[in-house]
């Protein structure tokens, strides 16, 4: 039976997947504990496999992503501070100002090239005086940069993936003035089979990440804060002022371990059908496809008009997101077969040709 707007093919984000069977029974059988005494021994589990991940000595499990960067990024950036991000980084358009509102951090803004932060435009910007100029009482009223965040993958461009090289070039001017790098790693796990990186060589550039368990992972919640043992006690604290402490939440981290056993290296599958997706679209109308190449499980659609769009094709049983008012956004995820795949393409193709007839 084909799609239809009762049972339709979502596109939407890969946050709309259902838990799978085999992640259903975990979830039952998960041991549990008061997470808050640090008795949950599935929670307990999965925080040192992630911590093990990523070469780090800690990680703490949050509800969201955004609990996940708030805490880091206050971690590292202390009240009347500053953190450096992209133009159109998750951190600065989609968290509320949640860092400004709950930190007391103030965040600027670069221009970034695809997602990628250029090093140079960076250093111009950090602010940061020199070893005891502050106590000379020198340019007193200064902000002073303590962190510079990216997102990997990048919602914006596509999902664009930081490759090794790049995040280096960035330690290369933030290092020397120790200004801390943070990773919004909600989509990590995808950056890591597109570019064959290690989960611990991003790691280890980075002294917090946030990464999300239930985007390409599938999960139903959850994300963990990656970070220091130094660091790891302020962690904990700041969840708990922000009401994320938990009590028996295994049944959640259980889904996470498995997670991380049955959906990490299927994520190709995924950006496999992105291509295709991308490919067959990009056929029908050249130029339309925004991020060409895809390199994960994104693709942009360049549209007239995207709530207009969107709203036609969930008509004929496909979802789809704008991301800006001529960009529409469609993700691959695991809950997608290549039959749902073929059926979107089919209905936007067809669409595609509408608008531009």
């Amino acid at each position: 039976m084909p799609p239809t707007p009762e049972h339709p093919v979502d596109l939407r984000s890969d946050t709309v997947t259902q838990p799978t069977p085999g992640m259903r029974a975990a979830m039952a059988a998960a041991e549990v504990g008061d997470d808050h005494y640090g008795e949950d021994p599935s929670v307990n589990a999965l925080e040192s496999e992630v911590a093990a991940l990523f070469g780090h000595e800690a990680a703490i499990f949050v509800p969201t992503g955004t609990m996940g960067n708030n805490i880091s990024l206050r971690l590292l950036a202390e009240p009347a501070s500053e953190v450096i991000a992209g133009e159109d980084a998750h951190v600065v358009t989609y968290e509320m100002a949640g860092l400004a509102a709950l930190g007391g951090v103030q965040t600027r803004t670069v221009r970034s090239d695809g997602g990628l932060l250029d090093p140079a435009t960076v250093a111009e910007q950090l602010r940061v005086d020199p070893p005891g100029r502050n106590s000379s009482g020198d340019n007193y009223a200064m902000v002073e940069t303590r962190a510079v965040a990216i997102e990997n993958t990048h919602v914006h461009s596509g999902g664009r993936a930081w490759r090794l090289e790049d995040v280096d070039a960035l330690v290369g001017v933030t290092d020397p003035l120790g200004v801390a790098l943070h990773c919004d790693g909600a989509r990590i796990w995808n950056a890591a089979v597109a570019t064959g990186t290690k989960l611990e060589e991003y790691g280890s550039r980075f002294a917090t990440l946030s990464v999300c368990l239930s985007k390409g992972l599938g999960c139903p919640v959850g994300s963990l804060v990656v970070t220091s043992s130094r660091l790891e006690g302020r962690a904990r604290a700041m969840r708990r002022q922000l009401g994320g402490a938990m009590r028996q939440v295994g049944v959640l981290a259980a889904a996470g371990s498995y997670a991380l056993s049955h959906h990490l290296e299927r994520l190709e599958e995924d950006h496999r059908r992105a291509r295709q997706l991308a490919a067959s679209l990009a056929e029908a109308v050249p130029g339309c496809v925004v991020n060409w190449p895809v390199e994960t499980n994104m693709v942009l659609l360049d549209v007239p008009e995207a709530n207009v769009f969107a709203a036609e094709l969930a008509k004929r049983g496909v979802l789809t997101g704008s991301l800006t008012p001529t960009v529409l956004r469609l993700v691959t995820h695991l809950d997608l077969d290549d039959g749902a795949i073929a059926y979107a393409s089919e209905v936007i193709r067809h669409e595609l040709g509408t608008t531009t007839s």
